[in-house]
């Protein structure tokens, strides 16, 4: 205990004699203060963009840190375009239609003391990826021409949700088509009863909207040309007397107009 009490003592007393030098040290070592003071000379040129990619179309803002008093301040770019300075030390821009890459953004200027300013930055310009072009519909019958009742198979390939077909060749008018899922739509069509021979438009339609127009033939059917029958009377000649040179005289005998000698005509005898 003695021991203990002593080396106490000791440490007390040197640490009375050299208060004031500890409390000195210990302020130098932990106070941040000097590291967050101004820092001496000039401020460095600088470029902040608001971000560092962007598409075409996009617009974007910027930042500039340059020393007070600073003239001429511009910034430029092949990739920005509509460069509009603020008040502050700022402005906007617009990202230009150019292609895909990577491109440097320039700060010129003149410092307070005439010396030139330069700084730079980068922005990548990054296109949407091309949305693809759909097919055009397309329109597709079975034949081209038909009689009444002949039926025409139908066949539209669209992009669009559901399709159909208008023509005064078909019975109803108008056909709607059925479609698989993937872009086929089917159909049968009937040519009309009444249809007259001619020429007939066929009016295609995908989504609602009328996209081709395809010529269509019909033959109506003949009408049976049927004429009354006359009946045939006969003809029917009257009997005519003999004439004197038309009689035939019995060989050996004379015309007489009696029955010849020697003819029994009595019929009792017999």
């Amino acid at each position: 205990m003695r021991k203990a009490l002593s080396i106490s003592a000791i440490v007390l007393a040197s640490s009375m004699a050299l208060g004031g030098t500890a409390t000195a040290f210990a302020a130098d070592t932990t106070s941040p203060a000097a590291d967050a003071g101004p820092t001496a000379g000039p401020t460095r040129t600088g470029l902040k963009l608001s971000t560092s990619a962007a598409k075409p179309g996009d617009s974007i803002s910027f930042e500039m840190r340059v020393p007070d008093g600073s003239t001429h301040l511009s910034v430029s770019s092949e990739a920005l375009g509509d460069v509009r300075m603020t008040d502050g030390r700022g402005g906007t821009a617009k990202v230009a239609d150019v292609k895909e890459g990577t491109y440097g953004v320039s700060l010129t200027g003149t410092g307070p003391d005439g010396a030139e300013l330069r700084a730079t930055a980068r922005i990548v310009v990054k296109a949407d990826a091309p949305k693809p072009t759909p097919a055009p519909s397309d329109l597709r019958l079975s034949q081209d021409s038909g009689r009444p009742g002949d039926r025409i198979t139908v066949t539209v390939k669209t992009s669009e949700k559901d399709a159909s077909v208008k023509s005064a060749a078909f019975t109803g008018g108008q056909v709607n088509l059925k479609g698989d899922g993937k872009g086929t739509f089917t159909g049968t069509a009937t040519v009309a009863p009444d249809v007259k021979t001619g020429y007939y438009g066929v009016d295609a339609y995908a989504g609602g909207k009328k996209f081709d127009t395809v010529k269509f033939s019909t033959e109506a059917k003949p009408t049976p040309d049927v004429k009354p029958v006359t009946p045939v009377k006969p003809t029917v000649k009257p009997v005519q007397p003999l004439r004197p040179s038309e009689h035939r005289t019995p060989k050996g005998s004379v015309n007489t107009g009696q029955a010849p000698a020697g003819t029994d005509t009595d019929p009792s005898r017999g």
